[in-house]
């Protein structure tokens, strides 16, 4: 799949301005959307400078490799907003593909999950899968540098239970793996899927984010937190949620 370059920040859905309109905002920051394997999961190249992460690594995720050493960028790390097979498939390809060692991330609860098949969902679609890593782990409230910016890791456990938001207050822009989509959230009915702390981790954590920031989510098209908030047909007719 070619990659395609995603604005960090912007209006709702349909008015996405250049990122260069935005003097204010971290720059020169990069987003590169690769959309990778059977599910078409968005997996990303979020680049600061000559600096950059990968973020999720599906199927086919050499070609974020392929793409990190063509725009000439260092790799700091590949930061996985959870571990379910299609966020990860691509890993030991991409890090193949890479011409340095890079970290893999990824927040506690789910660390052991990349050496289990069963755990990351692999094994119940006939795929046994595994994956390197984690070189190290991330945490609810701890915050990263990439390059001029800084990301603060919001713990969004529900759709899994260590699923992982990565947000950049100063670009208005979330990472927010499999937790929110455009009109949707994610799926809580997996073995380890739990409804109840996917409703707060989108009600009480990423709908309290300021209604401008840019989401951006394992499915789908980019959208806002205000659009969403607004509009979100889960948020508000299956759990009766409603703006203040």
């Amino acid at each position: 799949m070619m990659p395609t370059d995603t604005p960090p920040a912007g209006d709702p859905p349909g008015d996405r301005p250049d990122a260069a309109a935005h003097a204010d905002k971290p720059a020169p920051l990069r987003v590169t959307t690769f959309t990778l394997g059977p599910h078409q999961t968005n997996c990303y190249v979020l680049a600061s400078g000559d600096r950059c992460w990968l973020i999720d690594a599906g199927f086919g995720a050499g070609a974020m490799s392929r793409h990190i050493r063509e725009q000439g960028l260092t790799p700091e790390a590949l930061v996985l907003t959870h571990a379910h097979v299609d966020h990860i498939g691509g890993v030991s390809e991409a890090l193949a593909e890479l011409d340095r060692p890079v970290p893999v991330w990824i927040h506690a609860d789910e660390a052991q999950w990349l050496n289990e098949p069963e755990l990351n969902l692999s094994a119940k679609m006939g795929v046994p899968t595994t994956a390197p890593g984690p070189d190290d782990t991330i945490a609810d409230g701890q915050e990263l540098t990439l390059g001029s910016t800084t990301w603060k890791v919001l713990h969004t456990p529900g759709h899994s239970p260590g699923s992982v938001t990565l947000y950049c207050a100063a670009a208005d822009l979330a990472f927010v793996g499999d937790a929110l989509f455009n009109g949707s959230t994610g799926r809580w009915d997996f073995p380890t899927s739990n409804e109840a702390d996917l409703r707060r981790s989108v009600t009480e954590v990423l709908f309290k984010l300021p209604p401008q920031t840019h989401v951006l989510s394992g499915p789908g098209d980019p959208t806002t937190i205000g659009h969403e908030r607004e509009t979100n047909p889960v948020a508000r007719d299956m759990w009766g949620w409603r703006p203040d």
